[in-house]
């Protein structure tokens, strides 16, 4: 099915519904969905809300607005963060477009329940466990009621094919990991044993206290400090060929990574990137920022250094990997801690994705 058969069902399906999500994948064309569909609801008194998780998101449905002869919708169309929906009046707006609307909380409710209009969910990745606050929220608001999703875009060659390497890695037993303690003392461990130690701090703390959420959360943040993930990342790095991407922790491990690198604290950030684009240099590492709303022409290859047990981070980096021309084939490289929750948050990351494409590499 070619993207504009797609776009065409997926608006007359929404059409059907008062309210209702879509679910369709990178590379189709959401924006342009949308705005096909606040034209068919456009007249003389019409006020649209675009609610997204990010300002930069507001420039794409400006672009497309333009590229495809839709500026007169911009006049009617006020643009908002979801963290600032709460200070919208809901009597406004005739209809309400939620972009990347997995990103629904329970505090959005105040809003939504009070706006009595039609509402247009759209995400490329909906959430896939049904008990969760964004998956009540997304079922509540805007159900998906239509379905396109990455595999089926890339048999259509919408998108590129992709093969995904998971490289399942030891954790280190030097005892080269510094502690640092609350007077001001440290000692070294292992990441074996700090791993251990947050499992049994873990245990036991009492299911649902704050004790407990700290724990997590301490065992995350020590998971992402290790750095056998970073040596071996730097050592494949050195392997791969063509236009590559590295998907870090933090800042500090960004610069470290690359040469070049592109976040919120470089200053040459912007530069980099569009060296990076242009094809004058093959390499750059970044943090979230480079989630959403960029399009890197033929970025070839992707390393993740953590999955976080969060399916939507991974689909979106794996989204910048699949805007080669149809032909050609992306290599994303995700790395793994075996015999720990990494595991287990590869495996709910890749859920979605076809496991023939999958190759597990013990190391």
């Amino acid at each position: 099915m070619s993207r504009d058969k797609v776009q065409s069902e997926a608006i007359v399906e929404a059409n059907k519904h008062f309210r209702c999500g879509l679910g369709i994948s990178m590379g189709v064309g959401k924006t342009l969905i949308g705005l096909t569909h606040m034209a068919s609801h456009y007249n003389k008194d019409s006020k649209f809300l675009v609610v997204a998780p990010k300002i930069s998101i507001f420039q794409s449905w400006k672009d497309d607005a333009a590229k495809f002869k839709m500026q007169y919708l911009l006049n009617r169309i006020e643009f908002t963060t979801y963290l600032s929906l709460s200070k919208k009046d809901a009597s406004k707006y005739s209809v309400v477009y939620l972009d990347e609307c997995h990103s629904l909380l329970y505090t959005h409710k105040e809003f939504l329940d009070a706006y009595k209009g039609k509402i247009l969910g759209l995400t490329g990745t909906p959430p896939v466990r049904e008990f969760t606050e964004k998956a009540k929220m997304v079922k509540q608001y805007c159900p998906i009621v239509f379905r396109y999703q990455v595999d089926e875009a890339v048999e259509a060659n919408i998108l590129n094919d992709y093969r995904v390497f998971v490289h399942m890695l030891s954790l280190s037993t030097n005892k080269d990991f510094k502690v640092n303690m609350k007077n001001g003392k440290f000692f070294y461990t292992s990441e074996k044993d700090r791993y251990a130690y947050a499992n049994t701090v873990i245990a036991n703390a009492i299911q649902g206290t704050q004790q407990y959420q700290f724990a997590v959360i301490q065992r995350m943040t020590a998971l992402k400090q290790f750095t056998t993930k970073e040596r071996y990342a730097k050592t494949l790095l050195n392997t791969l060929y063509g236009k590559t991407i590295v998907f870090c922790n933090t800042q500090a491990q960004a610069d470290k990574m690359c040469k070049h690198s592109y976040h919120s604290g470089n200053y040459k950030s912007e530069a980099n990137l569009k060296l990076f684009k242009d094809g004058e240099i093959d390499k750059l590492s970044c943090v979230d920022q480079l989630n959403e709303g960029v399009t890197v022409p033929n970025l070839e290859t992707g390393i993740i250094l953590h999955a976080y047990g969060n399916e939507r981070k991974t689909s979106q980096r794996i989204g910048r990997l699949l805007r080669l021309n149809p032909e050609m084939t992306s290599e994303i490289h995700i790395l793994c801690y075996k015999d720990t929750v990494d595991v287990k948050w590869v495996t709910e990351a890749l859920k979605s994705i076809d496991s023939k494409k999958v190759t597990y590499l013990e190391r």
